[in-house]
């Protein structure tokens, strides 16, 4: 039997890869949907910006330029390559690639989204640039857009997009998947521990969360932050942590190891996230037993069932007190190992196989000349979660 994507030439267009210094977990989705692409018998070239000690790539991998210079770098390598290009996965983080402009009229399109941005632009950049960034994102996006087919990760994404940037296309929900936790020792700790899980970057509000930690260190006096993931925001919050010693660590990248056993010695996962995609940290705390107390926000509104596998803060709520409420709780050992065994069988239904699968059903679909016009795969809009 043939693979789904026999020969299919597909490039993935995401303004890092992987093995970039600040990659996330987009960089970790796009990177999984092209290995099952691969699997399924595509032909993949991963098209990316160049990072700090990474080399221009291979075949498989092409990089060209920095953050902001990887557009046109993209751009122009798809114009040349036109004629030798079935598919192009669009990841858009924030500013889309524009691909459809310089692509062959047969060659299909499929636009990724996680999350929109329009609020963090604010957060990132002068307000002059934050308005072209919105445009961008909207309306141009919107029109250059307006014949492919565009894949989100979550229900959060799909009703942002319909409701901010006024997007009619079809949108289809293919969630995040997870690595199960390794096999390491660990326990939870003693006193009472939180973990910080996710790139260091404005948006997501670690410097927040270490103040909460100050002021609950009074009711809590052995409490500890663990904040664990690399970025931009990293040296800054090292200075943030000074003041409290060993109350809060700093510990930037760790190895998959050292991370899953912080985690097992972890009470609560806390999270202060503007805004996500989906929150694929939030649900590898769950995979360890741990809970996760966040704001109620796109993306985490998804990732986290509230007063099962975690808490959401509503906007303008207290998060110290509900990181407070929460310690009470996971205090008392029966309340903590049910918490515990919700979060391990909520995170159990998500892998990168299914999401791979249900990705290569839809790029399949959209490439069978027998079913143009329609994609495989999920319904529209569908939120997969339900259905693992």
């Amino acid at each position: 039997m043939r693979p789904p994507l026999n020969g299919a030439r597909v490039v993935v267009v995401n303004w890092r890869d992987r093995g970039h210094p600040l990659a996330g977990g987009a960089e970790e989705y796009a990177a999984r949907m092209a290995d099952a692409m691969t699997a399924a018998g595509a032909q993949v070239t991963f098209l990316t910006a160049r990072g700090e000690g990474q080399d221009r790539g291979d075949g498989a991998t092409v990089r060209r330029g920095g953050r902001w210079t990887v557009y046109f770098w993209a751009l122009l390598w798809l114009l040349r390559n036109r004629s030798s290009v079935d598919l192009v996965i669009d990841c858009q983080n924030g500013i889309p690639f524009f691909s459809p402009l310089v692509v062959a009229r047969w060659t299909k399109v499929v636009l990724v989204v996680h999350h929109v941005h329009d609020a963090q632009f604010a957060v990132h950049f002068p307000p002059w640039l934050a308005r072209i960034g919105c445009w961008l994102e909207g309306p141009a996006a919107r029109r250059v857009y307006r014949r492919a087919v565009t894949v989100a990760v979550s229900r959060s994404t799909v009703r942002a997009m319909r409701e901010r940037l006024a997007w009619r296309g079809r949108i289809f929900v293919v969630p995040n998947g997870l690595d199960r936790p390794p096999p390491v020792d660990g326990t939870r700790s003693e006193q009472p521990s939180l973990v910080c899980l996710g790139r260091l970057v404005a948006h997501k509000r670690v410097d927040r969360l270490i103040g909460i930690v100050g002021a609950l260190r009074g009711r809590w006096p052995g409490l500890r932050l663990h904040v664990i993931g690399r970025g931009p925001e990293e040296a800054a919050l090292r200075r943030a942590a000074e003041p409290f010693g060993d109350a809060v660590v700093v510990h930037g990248y760790v190895d998959d190891s050292t991370k899953s056993a912080l985690l097992r010695e972890s009470w609560l996962n806390v999270t202060l996230s503007d805004g996500e995609g989906w929150g694929l940290a939030v649900v590898e705390a769950a995979a360890h037993g741990v809970p996760t107390v966040c704001r109620e926000v796109d993306g985490l509104r998804d990732s986290v069932r509230h007063d099962e596998t975690g808490w959401l803060v509503p906007e303008g709520g207290d998060v110290g007190g509900a990181v407070h409420d929460a310690l009470s709780l996971l205090a008392r050992p029966d309340d903590a190992e049910a918490v515990a065994d919700a979060c391990r069988a909520w995170a159990a239904r998500f892998d990168w196989t299914t999401s791979g699968r249900m990705f290569v059903s839809a790029v399949s679909g959209l490439l069978d000349s027998t079913t143009a016009g329609r994609v495989g795969g999920p319904a529209p809009e569908e939120d997969l979660c339900d259905a693992l």
